[in-house]
């Protein structure tokens, strides 16, 4: 069974979240996409970040509509950082010995994966989707070098399916989701302002921010 992984902040979730997760799920054919909140992000300030429980709240009310997403506490049940390593340890000792993880981030991410702890590691645990950006600078000789410096071994690249392969760690698929024009940052400032987001996030979202009053 393929399961995705794809964590972030979700400060708030946004309609470009789920379409972004909806493409790659269909493109990879993962059976279900865990989305999971971070307590405690090891690499972002924490200024204006909503509670945790909220932040989840929102999730599991907008996922709940929607076949193969679902929302993960797995990182605010744990204390201190939330480090990739341990989110994707600990899932991988709770489920099935079958079950095929697929770890999904940004280029952006992706390139910050040095300063990770035990990133190494991470390409031994789980396959890896970085969803890259139309017209992106960063070029496929980048994302190979960068394996190459995080890795004792190269990575072969399959032009057809996107894929580097390795023998003895997961493969990195590269895919080119629909691109968005929805930022957290921007709806956290639209609240802020008291303007609209009826059109940015999912109406469990806007509802839970109005309920609590969050991000005034």
């Amino acid at each position: 069974m393929k399961e995705g992984l794809f964590g972030g902040t979700f400060n708030p979730l946004h309609n470009g979240h789920i379409k972004v997760i909806t493409h790659v799920k269909k493109a990879f054919a993962i059976d279900r996409i865990h989305l999971i909140p971070s307590a405690v992000p090891p690499h972002k300030p924490i200024e204006n970040l909503a509670p945790a429980r909220d932040r989840l709240e929102m999730i599991q009310k907008t996922v709940a509509s929607i076949p193969g997403l679902c929302a993960s506490d797995l990182e605010i049940r744990r204390t201190g950082p939330s480090f990739t390593i341990d989110t994707v340890t600990q899932f991988i000792n709770t489920t099935d010995h079958d079950t095929d993880p697929y770890f999904i981030l940004g280029t952006d991410a992706f390139f910050d994966m040095d300063t990770w702890k035990q990133t190494c590691e991470i390409f031994e645990k789980t396959n890896i989707i970085i969803m890259t950006r139309a017209g992106e600078r960063r070029k496929l000789r980048d994302i190979a070098d960068f394996l190459a410096s995080q890795v004792p071994c190269n990575y072969d690249f399959d032009r057809a399916s996107m894929t580097f392969s390795h023998p003895e760690l997961k493969a990195v698929h590269l895919c080119n989701p629909p691109e968005i024009q929805i930022s957290s940052t921007a709806i956290r400032h639209r609240v802020k302002n008291n303007q609209s987001i009826d059109s940015l996030v999912p109406e469990p979202v806007e509802n839970i921010i109005i309920k609590k009053g969050l991000y005034l």
